[in-house]
């Protein structure tokens, strides 16, 4: 067997990232951006008003309450090309460009107009910028508003739409075909025979591509058929930037996976000193990625956030401290556990207590089929090989959930 460490720096030194293209704004988000933005424009582009209320000179409202004149109304969008004087305002919304000759604005909730709307009392006095917001008080002229290498967030998008970047040099989603394998699979509603599944790993899979903010294509289950196996993963290769199938990885008599695999790909197969998720192929067919995970529902998804997802981060523009996995401390809240010769990854459901601290418990069986428990996990608890951990005990845990 080998270490995790071995078998991941090994998958990432054979991947790369895809070339970055223009991406339209609105497909975007969860991109890693290639290219730094600059603004061509201040933000804001003219001085405006943070509130509603009445634009005036603030040398009027020294001695308050005042009655001022009120010359006219400016809305948002509108410039209205108004100029105030001394002894003058303009009621103004927010938003608004401020007109020529007001040095502040007194807030709605501060006057009181007449029935007529020609006239403002002013009760509050105000110091000249109250309320502004001023040309290039946000971004300046040609500022480099973001980097490259930094995922477009929902706030990044809204600054992107503000200094007009459109479209923006960003890493694609990359395209993730997921294939199973087996003539034991089922995908439908029907009762199963005896010696059938349900194909959990697949739906699972592509879901997990999904989350992970990637394209899931689905490449459909291959019967235990050399030929069709073959087909299917030069299917997924002709139109994917990367390729997972789960099954057929170990050392079984209909481990036709591997067979096909070593004649149409570059691949190496591994035992790789964890649990679950001992069983791990990875290659390229045609310098596409091919990832094989193991058959066992949870052993897939765990290889999958070991292995297969730091690599697709890396292809997807992430920097090498951005691929993952998210590891934090936690303390530990069951009796003593004790690992064999390889590093286990228990599924724990976790808390934190009222001080913020994170507490992980079991999550149920930890058997690599147990699927249920898995749903309810939390987290994964590393327990480093011929190590024992006991209740209180603090733990690095890998966070699936990150609401907690």
């Amino acid at each position: 067997m080998i270490p995790l460490s071995e078998a991941r720096d090994h998958v990432l030194s054979k991947v790369e990232q895809l070339a970055p293209r223009q991406i339209a704004l609105e497909q975007a988000l969860g991109l890693v951006l290639a290219e730094p933005v600059h603004a061509s424009d201040p933000i804001p582009g003219f001085a405006n008003t943070a509130m509603d209320g009445y634009a005036v000179q603030a040398a009027d409202t020294n001695d308050v309450p005042v009655e001022l004149a009120v010359v006219g109304t400016i809305g948002a969008g509108h410039d209205g090309n108004l100029s105030i004087g001394p002894g003058q305002s303009a009621r103004i919304m927010t938003g608004a460009p401020l007109p020529e000759g007001a040095d502040a604005v007194v807030k709605v909730e501060s006057t009181s107009p007449n029935d007529a709307g020609d006239r403002v009392r002013v009760q509050e006095r105000v110091e000249p910028g109250n309320h502004i917001r001023y040309p290039g008080e946000d971004v300046a002229a040609g500022e480099r508003v973001l980097e490259a290498g930094l995922m477009v967030t929902p706030g990044r998008v809204g600054l992107l739409a503000s200094v007009g970047a459109y479209e923006v040099a960003a890493f694609p989603r990359p395209r993730v075909g997921v294939l199973s394998t087996g003539d034991e699979l089922v995908d439908t509603a029907v009762p199963l025979w005896r010696g059938q599944i349900r194909d959990t790993n697949r739906r699972i899979l592509l879901s997990l591509v999904t989350e992970a903010g990637f394209e899931g294509v689905d490449l459909g289950i291959a019967r235990d058929c050399p030929s069709e196996i073959e087909r299917a993963f030069r299917i997924g290769a002709a139109d994917c930037d990367a390729v997972l199938s789960s099954g057929g990885v170990s050392m079984g008599d209909y481990d036709y996976v591997k067979v096909v695999l070593d004649q149409i790909g570059d691949m190496r197969w591994m035992q790789i000193a964890i649990k679950p998720a001992k069983p791990f192929a990875f290659g390229v067919i045609d310098s596409v990625p091919v990832f094989g995970l193991p058959g066992n529902p949870v052993s897939s998804m765990v290889s999958f956030e070991l292995l297969a997802k730091p690599a697709l981060r890396l292809m997807a523009g992430f920097g090498a401290d951005d691929l993952g996995p998210n590891i934090v401390k936690a303390v530990f809240g069951d009796d003593r556990y004790h690992s064999d010769t390889r590093t286990h990854y228990m599924r724990m459901a976790a808390r934190r207590d009222s001080s913020g601290a994170l507490h992980v418990t079991s999550s149920g069986g930890q058997g690599s089929h147990q699927l249920a428990a898995m749903t309810r996990a939390d987290a994964l608890a590393i327990i480093p090989a011929n190590m024992a951990v006991s209740r209180g005990d603090l733990v690095d845990v890998i966070m699936l959930n990150t609401r907690i």
